[in-house]
């Protein structure tokens, strides 16, 4: 019988989708013939075989084997690529992919018979390659296609690229390392660059024999060769890739090693910088051994390499066996305070998850990246129970979401740009986050864990899409209600169409709670700061808290699922309702005046009556319906008069973000009077918490988050006290010739305080070229950043004090002062063609520079500007989405600066 009500189940659910379905009509259309393709003409002259950005799906890598010959000296390398391939479909033509490779010999080899040469054709605008035949390939022949190019050394952060840095004798050496997600293998070797064509990989690497080199597998052997080079084999690999995951670095690093669970665990730095590896390694031991416990699948490779490479654009990369790393995200000193080791826990926690999400199963397409990112960043917050960031995560994936620019977290994509641009908040946070709320949802704490074994399992070494995973986790669930007897034609929906809607579409609902007596209607709608299209809403999932009495206690009451509308009876005697049970759903919730003044006033008699994320998610949502125009000013401030009595991590944070956000803007447009009446505001919620802050060490990581935030916020405010006490803790560090440890959670703040002098700011510069700790080092920048010299925007252009991978955060600090602002977005104009060399159009790094620039405008003629500079641009980067995300927060800031600013001398 439960077998019975799964069919017909599954048989409504079919008809329900079926007969639920909406069709758009353009009127009767003729049917025309498909047109056939126009095929560009390639570099010789010939017409290229092929029309499109995506790769035919006829032919089918096997194998490669890599032989790459790096010259350091010269920075060229050239390189040998023998393709073993499977005939999936009749064809007469193999097209792959190269970038910047010159391609010297090609041959090729079918089944059992003799190479010959071939022609390759090559059109670069898609950088693809292509060799033609007269006869057909048939449907399951086996060949192989050999090249022989050479090429330079990239001189950007993708490809096979050179670095350098300098040793304690101060020494230029010089290596060379590769990242190649998401498009960029094919500058390193020719190859099906997409990640549905998993292969094996056998790789050679030559080298001096003062180098060692590294790839994803343990190396078999080392051979000598004439020329006085060695020739490092490594073991083909034991798994099938995606290209974007091959690794190999060139260098001087110096190791430090563990075995667990079978797997050599390695932690890999230059050497003066050997002592700095160990926490990583600890780290990265017991995460792999979390996660191999969690996932029931042991990590499938005999070595896992963990490398701080120096120059290094991205966080980290989680190539398969070789994960890469940015100094300042793996290393940490032995004086490091606990928050930065905890972000440096954080980025291995996320690369480790991606052996398992990404790299044993791989999105199909870029369209689906967030089952890569979004699974990566919700186990880095879920193994460390670091539940302080995921909050903020969340509430910041809220905000991008908000906005009409932003996309489904599954998009189509079709060019590289868009390919880059699908690295943001939306695939890795808010794909984390309704993954937390699809959890938080289910009933039983081990569903959701069983229901992503089951997809692991099901599609290890494959390529999958969103639909797989809700499928998987949909069929844990039919199989856990059959075994518990429940009659599953009652059910109301599964994973698969609860979920579906959260993927397929942008945007957020909106809560709304309507109370008339005992009757209680929630009504959801999209939540868009600007409204422009129509979507249809799919399931929001809400979980309540309500307050019996007198606050006598709470009582958190379950989950339930609403479409557009749901009731519900509540008796009257309760005085509140709160939704979004610690903010584990991803919408914003709206109590109309009577529930939020319900809520004031509980939180104002009893500050602990909520949990502090709750508190959290109030002010948030409080200040979202602002920027929306639900709830007045004036009603953020009713609610946030609670905060005197306020002291946790959560609720300040928040609070603080947003005021000092409102304090810029005002700031930047000069409403001087306003400025002056905000800083008396922020100082009554928090000059009492602030000056009760001590500036010794901290051991509790809230504590210092707590910390940091307060005291930035005061020293940039100009409170004397914590001025003094910034300064007097600079004047003793260099008093000491650094051997005074500044605080961790406190060096930004005082490195920044320090800078405003002209003397101190020199002093900083010579620090800073001298530092060997690369957190500190990194807090000392944004200190010789938060001035008016800028120099430093133009030394991170050159890359030479300071290096270009810092360039991003250079210019985010510029932008955030009054004094710097207009000198960033001066910068980002004049030097537009030079950023986009160093950094791919779409790329989170262009995401980042153009937020930093734009995102405190809020008047006409700089949205004028904006809109004139990004229109100019044309295919150098007009139609990204962050130029559009950036005029539209414009008009926001605008539309928010014109409705509130005639009251706000009440107000405030």
């Amino acid at each position: 019988s439960s077998l019975k009500s799964i069919v017909i189940f599954q048989l409504k659910k079919i008809f329900k989708n079926f007969h639920g379905a909406e069709f758009a009509f353009s009127g009767c259309r003729k049917q025309t013939t498909p047109a056939e393709p126009v095929y560009p003409i390639s570099t010789n002259g010939e017409m290229f075989p092929w029309a499109q950005l995506r790769l035919p799906q006829s032919i089918q890598p096997l194998s490669y084997e890599l032989t790459l010959n790096p010259d350091l000296d010269k920075m060229t390398f050239t390189g040998t690529t023998v393709i073993t391939m499977t005939v999936r479909h009749d064809t007469k033509r193999i097209v792959l992919h190269s970038a910047n490779l010159n391609i010297t010999k090609a041959t090729f080899k079918l089944g059992d018979g003799k190479a010959t040469d071939v022609t390759v054709l090559e059109y670069k605008p898609r950088q693809q390659i292509a060799v033609k035949f007269s006869e057909e390939l048939k449907a399951g022949q086996q060949c192989v296609l050999t090249l022989n190019y050479s090429a330079n050394l990239s001189h950007t952060y993708d490809g096979f690229y050179n670095s350098s840095y300098s040793d304690k004798d101060g020494n230029k050496r010089v290596l060379a390392a590769t990242q190649f997600e998401p498009l960029s293998a094919r500058k390193a070797f020719p190859c099906f660059d997409e990640p549905s064509f998993k292969a094996t990989f056998q790789i050679k690497i030559s080298r001096k024999p003062d180098y060692m080199t590294l790839s994803n597998m343990p190396k078999a052997k080392t051979t000598s060769l004439p020329s006085g080079l060695q020739l490092d084999e490594f073991e083909k690999t034991s798994v099938k890739m995606s290209t974007y995951l091959v690794a190999f670095v060139v260098a001087n690093f110096t190791p430090i090693s563990k075995n667990v669970s079978e797997t050599l665990v390695s932690v890999y730095s230059v050497p003066e910088k050997k002592e700095h590896t160990e926490y990583a390694l600890d780290t990265a031991c017991k995460l792999l051994e979390f996660y191999n416990s969690f996932f029931e699948i042991v990590y499938p490779l005999k070595k896992l390499d963990l490398v701080a490479i120096p120059d290094f654009l991205a966080g980290a990369m989680e190539n398969w066996g070789l994960i890469t790393f940015r100094e300042t995200s793996l290393l940490v000193g032995k004086q490091s305070s606990l928050l930065e080791k905890q972000v440096v826990a954080s980025v291995i926690a996320h690369e480790l998850a991606h052996q398992w999400f990404g790299n044993l199963v791989t999105m199909s397409w870029w369209n689906d990246l967030w089952l890569n990112e979004g699974f990566a960043t919700y186990m880095q917050y879920m193994s460390l129970q670091t539940g302080n960031l995921f909050l903020d995560v969340r509430f910041r994936a809220l905000e991008k979401d908000a906005l009409n620019s932003s996309h489904a977290v599954s998009t189509e994509v079709n060019t590289p740009e868009q390919v880059e641009e699908m690295f943001d908040s939306v695939s890795y946070e808010k794909g984390a986050s309704i993954l937390l709320m699809l959890n938080a949802s289910l009933p039983g704490d081990q569903q959701f864990r069983k229901g992503i074994i089951q997809y692991l399992n099901q599609f290890s070494g494959l390529n999958t899409d969103t639909d797989n995973l809700w499928n998987s986790l949909t069929q844990v669930e039919l199989y856990l209600l059959f075994c518990s007897q429940v009659d599953v034609s009652t059910q109301h929906q599964n994973v698969s169409e609860m979920m579906s809607s959260w993927t397929s579409q942008k945007g957020f609902p909106l809560v709304t709670v309507d109370r008339k007596g005992d009757q209680v209607t929630l009504t959801q709608e999209h939540f868009l700061q600007v409204k422009h299209t129509v979507v249809s809403l799919g399931y929001c999932i809400t979980w309540y808290m309500v307050s019996e009495c007198v606050y006598s206690y709470v009582v958190v009451v379950g989950v339930f699922f609403i479409f557009l509308s749901e009731t519900l009876k509540v008796p009257q005697s309760i005085k509140w309702l709160k939704l979004n049970h610690g903010n584990t759903g991803f919408y914003i919730v709206h109590y109309g005046d009577d529930g939020w003044a319900a809520l004031i006033d509980a939180l104002i008699n009893n500050v602990n009556v909520l949990t502090p994320e709750d508190r959290a998610s109030l002010i948030h949502n409080m200040f979202a319906l602002s920027r929306l125009g639900r709830v007045s000013f004036r009603q953020v401030l009713s609610l946030l008069n609670y905060m005197t009595n306020e002291t946790e991590t959560p609720p300040v944070t928040e609070a603080l973000l947003q005021l000092n956000n409102i304090y810029r803007l005002l700031d930047k447009r000069q409403e001087t009077d306003f400025v002056s009446r905000m800083k008396v505001r922020i100082l009554s919620y928090f000059g009492s918490l602030m000056r009760n802050q001590t500036w010794d060490e901290e051991i509790s990581v809230s504590k210092q988050e707590l910390r940091s935030a307060l005291l930035e916020t005061a020293c940039n405010l100009n409170v004397d006290s914590c001025i003094r006490q910034a300064k007097a803790l600079f004047k003793k560090y260099v008093e000491s010739n650094g051997t005074a440890h500044i605080p961790g959670d406190l060096q930004r703040v005082v490195f920044t305080v320090a800078a405003q002098s002209e003397e101190s700011w020199s002093t900083l510069l010579e620090k800073y070229s001298k530092v060997s700790y690369d957190a500190e080092k990194r807090k000392m920048l944004q200190g010789l950043a938060s001035t008016q010299d800028t120099r430093i925007l133009k030394e991170g252009l050159q890359g030479n004090i300071i290096q270009t991978q810092e360039l991003p955060l250079v210019i985010n600090t510029v932008s955030s002062s009054f004094s710097g602002y207009l000198f960033a977005w001066d910068f980002i104009q004049e030097n537009w063609n030079q950023l986009i060399e160093k950094f791919p159009v779409g790329s989170f790094s262009i995401q980042k520079i153009i937020k930093s620039t734009t995102s405190q405008f809020s008047t006409q003629a700089h949205l004028n500007q904006v809109q004139g500079f990004f229109s100019s641009l044309k295919e150098r980067g007009s139609q990204m989405r962050s130029v559009q995300e950036a005029l539209e927060t414009i008009r926001l800031n605008q539309r928010w600066m014109d409705r509130n600013l005639p009251s706000f001398n009440e107000w405030l």
